[in-house]
């Protein structure tokens, strides 16, 4: 049966100020001991939402009625405020928001990263490293997002920023970046999201297991340190992982002889370990067919199997089995496979459920991306990349009420109606003529330091070869002329 849509012009209307009611809220966690810098919150998150592409500072500044693009910069980069309880209030509102809508489906945590492509070394965190978004390694950021997830919905509730190797070895470079002590240490991807996850479980988030793709599936401890601090968890793992599917001995060997050294260390007596991708071809395993997802595409079905194994940890198998779990979908050649340590009598519809739910924190990755500016910020420094991160949870958790308010209606709707509801109900500053040369001269002196920057980086960089002071331009690199006039490089 057809879902009834009887939102009218006037249900839109009404929600015209919606964002300030909204921001009101939060506004006492933008006050330093000095000053308040709320109505710079206000502004931003207004930016954030009104902006279809390149969430600048000066794009941003430009949809917003009392435009001060100077003050959006000092809140984002330097102002004090602290986003760490502004973070846990986030949480707790998207609890009962997204649990009241889907009161009988089990809540779930779900890790995952994203990068995004930089220039430059400057930007805090910024390195070659494999860049998701791009799919190859790149000069980029990484971010590890934790996102709160039911069965039909999912927004981001925390972030942490991936320091390489390479930034945590220098500590001028990381004071330059204003990266504060404690978090000069470096820390795996893995151990951001353990962090992540052990927050929310001091500030009372109920969830019933923790989602993870590969990269997290494919670190036995991180599994095992869940499993001693009692979380259930549906990790992904690489078809290249190895299992034992029947019973393993451990022992100690026996010496061999007379001779040589007593054997002190347990191996595996019997059995032998094969692969995932093998278990899927075994005679034993018995195959399903099973609903995972009932979206606005319609209803997902999989084909599914699952068995309990032995994973291993430093060539051993772990002491209890867990599930193996093996998928494989329509419009997909591909099969996956994810380690669960649920209970023995768990339905395999809930299994496979749990494995489908990596899809809502991929989609709570594009929303924030292409509603709130997630990949689109002009930033350099550690605080403001976190202030920045948490602003778009911030209108993410926004967007979210809104649609909620608005579902009765829409039963149907999305988030990305709602951003083109408010995109039309909210106040959007007209340009005038004036206000438009003004845009583009100030624009046009941007582009000019940027030149001359850049021309100065290139003349420090080339002066270092040559014994003395020349002219820049009679380098040879000025307008990409080469100068028949010899320069002595210096012999190092």
């Amino acid at each position: 049966m057809e879902k009834e849509y009887n939102l009218t012009v006037s249900d839109i209307e009404q929600h015209a100020e919606a964002l300030i009611v909204f921001h009101a809220q939060f506004a006492a966690f933008f006050r330093s001991a000095t000053r308040s810098v709320a109505p710079h919150a206000l502004d931003y998150l207004q930016g954030q939402l009104l902006c279809e592409s390149r969430r600048n500072m000066t794009q941003m500044s430009i949809h917003i009625v009392e435009r001060n693009e100077q003050a959006l910069s000092n809140f984002i980069s330097t102002s004090p405020w602290e986003d760490e309880p502004l973070l846990e209030t986030i949480g707790q509102q998207v609890v009962p928001l997204l649990t009241c809508a889907d009161d009988k489906a089990t809540q779930a945590l779900i890790l995952d990263e994203s990068g995004v492509a930089k220039q430059g070394t400057a930007s805090v965190g910024v390195a070659r490293q494999y860049c998701g978004s791009l799919g190859k390694v790149d000069n980029c950021q990484v971010g590890v997002y934790l996102a709160y997830s039911t069965t039909q919905e999912a927004t981001l509730i925390d972030r942490r920023l991936f320091l390489p190797q390479e930034w945590v070895n220098d500590p001028a470079r990381c004071a330059q970046a204003g990266i504060p002590p404690h978090a000069q240490v470096f820390r795996t991807k893995a151990e951001l999201g353990l962090e992540m996850i052990l927050r929310a479980r001091e500030h009372d988030l109920p969830f019933d297991f923790v989602g993870m793709d590969a990269h997290y599936g494919e670190q036995p401890w991180l599994l095992s340190r869940l499993e001693a601090e009692g979380v259930l968890y549906m990790a992904d793992i690489p078809s290249n992982t190895r299992v034992y599917v029947d019973t393993p001995t451990v022992g100690v060997p026996p010496r061999q002889g007379q001779r040589g050294r007593i054997p002190t260390k347990p191996r595996v007596l019997a059995g032998e370990a094969v692969q995932v991708r093998q278990v899927a071809t075994l005679e034993q395993v018995t195959w399903h067919v099973v609903k995972v997802r009932d979206i606005q595409r319609g209803e997902l079905w999989i084909r599914c199997a699952a068995m309990r194994v032995w994973r291993i940890e430093n060539e051993l198998p772990c002491a209890q089995p867990v599930w193996l779990i093996i998928r494989q979908e329509m419009d997909s050649s591909d099969t996956k496979f994810s380690f669960s340590n649920a209970s023995a009598s768990i339905p395999l519809a809930t299994l496979a459920e749990w494995q489908s739910r990596r899809y809502w924190v991929e989609r709570a990755l594009q929303d924030g991306k292409g509603l709130a500016g997630l990949d689109e910020y002009q930033v350099i420094g550690w605080r403001g990349w976190h202030h920045h991160m948490t602003m778009v949870l911030l209108a993410m958790l926004f967007l979210l009420q809104l649609k909620h308010t608005l579902r009765p209606q829409a039963p149907m709707l999305t988030l990305q109606d709602v951003h083109e509801i408010l995109r039309v109900v909210m106040p959007r500053k007209e340009l005038s003529f004036e206000e438009v040369v003004e845009l583009i001269r100030h624009k046009h002196l941007n582009r000019f330091r940027s030149r001359n920057s850049y021309l100065s980086k290139q003349k420090q960089w080339f002066g270092q070869f040559f014994d003395e002071k020349v002219p820049f331009s009679e380098i040879g690199i000025m307008d990409n002329q080469v100068n028949d006039t010899p320069h002595t490089e210096r012999r190092h």
